[in-house]
């Protein structure tokens, strides 16, 4: 579609069409009273069923087997408490949504073919009634596009479902994992004076406050008032303001207005994570919501460095880009253009996953193969830079930022409307690069009197070769893990000394408001 372009589609009266009550979003229309048999408890309910009534005809999960509950919060609204967040913590993330979903049951049958190392009780975990279905659609059915743009409030659209599923005795576990993610991802649209883009974002809490990324709610630097529109996985559009942004880590969080109900992300521990893990992504590459790609978590502790017309510019903890040397990684939009105009640099340190992720997928979702969120999608890689005779979209290198700093940054957000980050205090350079060089990591050309590198003993000549124990192979991986932290943080660095390995511990300076 058009970055400009009113998507509402020709012919799409549904003035005939009894829309359901805002109190009752989440129910369908009674089925239809089907002719009397007897039923049957192992064969499961029909796609026609509607949510309730395939509840209602399901046998209950068997002993060991019931669906998770919410976990008890003093805290209202959100989903959990952000692990790593600075104090005051808990208020950006509580219990998640107090309605709790029927969860299918797949029954064992004899008639059933045996299968190796079968993953049944895990899709039956995640298997949700009300992702399988909805709007009246059965679980057949397909995206139907959009037919209003954002209004004051939301408005249904003829009710597509999140994720088709025709043979809901057969269902894997991707298709489990997306019946669970799909509710809790978004497709933003943002439209400024210049033209406007598409992105994704992130479900925090069930009044409607989301995560996303910086570029795609500033069109990468373009505007800071652009007009937000926000489609939900069940056809409502909702418009939204701002909350803040993070331009450090292009991370920002946007609220919906007069959203209630909707369905929170779940986070994992992304630092509990495995090379060769599965993933799944989430988001609306191209416009094309509910789109679910997958993969493998293909490298962990990766840092990047990407163009930004909105990156702050902080003069220190900073490399100077080689003449002639240029990044392939870029951010996405949902249109595939580039903003050509930014100077600034980000440094973050990410995921790299092999799951496609094209323009569009930014803010939206990479989960583990339970469902939960390991990773904001961020950016893209391109076989020919950001140069308009390289290749653009999926080429299999993703980048996604880490649950556990998306959680810190987006509590902090909400709660101050703004994110802390560290400052080292030290200008550095890629160790590797130097003549003479026997090995990697950042050199410290220069520590910054009364900073926190000089404050901990480092001094110029120094090679940082580990930051709290992940590994610093030049001087990118030290700044985004620098920047992952927040102000005030202490961390342990490792660093080389006239070919003496030493430790020492930093206490983190804070990197000036942009």
């Amino acid at each position: 579609m058009s970055d400009t372009t009113d998507n509402r589609p020709e012919g799409n009266d549904r003035s005939d069409r009894v829309e359901p009550s805002p109190q009752h979003e989440n129910t369908t229309p009674a089925a239809q009273t089907p002719p009397a048999s007897t039923p049957r408890s192992d064969v499961p309910p029909m796609p026609t069923r509607s949510p309730a009534a395939a509840a209602a005809a399901w046998p209950p999960p068997a002993a060991g087997t019931a669906a998770p509950q919410p976990r008890p919060s003093a805290h209202g609204a959100y989903a959990s408490a952000p692990s790593g967040a600075t104090a005051p913590s808990g208020q950006a993330f509580g219990p998640g949504a107090t309605t709790a979903h029927p969860t299918l049951v797949m029954p064992d049958s004899a008639s059933t073919p045996a299968r190796k190392k079968s993953s049944a009780p895990r899709i039956a975990a995640l298997l949700v009634a009300a992702a399988l279905v909805g709007g009246g659609a059965g679980l057949g059915g397909t995206y139907a596009g959009l037919s209003l743009w954002g209004g004051e409030n939301a408005s249904s659209v003829s009710g597509p479902t999140a994720i088709t599923v025709n043979d809901p005795q057969d269902v894997n576990a991707t298709a489990a994992v997306a019946s669970k993610v799909v509710p809790s991802v978004v497709t933003i649209s943002a439209t400024g004076t210049q033209g406007g883009g598409t992105g994704s974002g992130v479900v925090l809490s069930d009044d409607g406050y989301v995560l996303t990324n910086t570029h795609v709610v500033t069109l990468d630097g373009q505007t800071g008032n652009a007009k937000i529109s926000v489609t939900t996985s069940d056809g409502k559009v909702y418009a939204a303001t701002v909350v803040g942004t993070d331009p450090t880590y292009d991370l920002a969080v946007i609220k919906l207005q007069n959203a209630s109900g909707l369905t929170p992300i779940e986070f994992a521990d992304s630092s509990k994570l495995n090379v060769g893990d599965a993933t799944v992504a989430v988001g609306a590459p191209l416009d094309l919501p509910n789109t679910v790609t997958t993969g493998i978590v293909s490298a962990l502790n990766r840092s990047i460095q990407v163009a930004s017309s909105a990156a702050p510019s902080d003069g220190s903890d900073e490399q100077q880009q080689e003449p002639g040397q240029e990044s392939p990684f870029r951010f996405d939009f949902g249109q595939g253009q580039q903003s050509q105009s930014a100077s600034q640099t980000i440094k973050i340190a990410v995921i790299q996953t092999d799951a496609a992720i094209n323009p569009g997928n930014s803010g939206g979702a990479l989960v583990d193969d339970q469902g939960k969120l390991i990773g904001i999608n961020v950016a893209i890689a391109s076989a020919g830079g950001s140069s308009s005779g390289g290749q653009s979209g999926n080429i299999g290198v993703g980048f996604s930022i880490p649950s556990d700093i998306a959680k810190r940054i987006s509590s902090e957000i909400i709660e101050n409307g703004s994110a802390t980050h560290g400052l080292l205090g030290a200008s550095v350079q890629d160790a590797a690069a130097q003549q003479g060089a026997t090995t990697t990591g950042a050199l410290v050309a220069e520590a910054v009197s009364g900073g926190a590198a000089q404050a901990a003993g480092l001094t110029k000549g120094d090679v940082i070769t580990e930051f709290n124990g992940i590994p610093v192979t030049n001087s990118i991986d030290l700044t985004a893990q620098v920047r992952a932290l927040a102000a005030g943080a202490k961390a342990e660095v490792t660093y080389l000394r006239g070919g003496q390995q030493k430790t020492a511990e930093v206490t983190l300076g804070s990197m000036p408001a942009s």
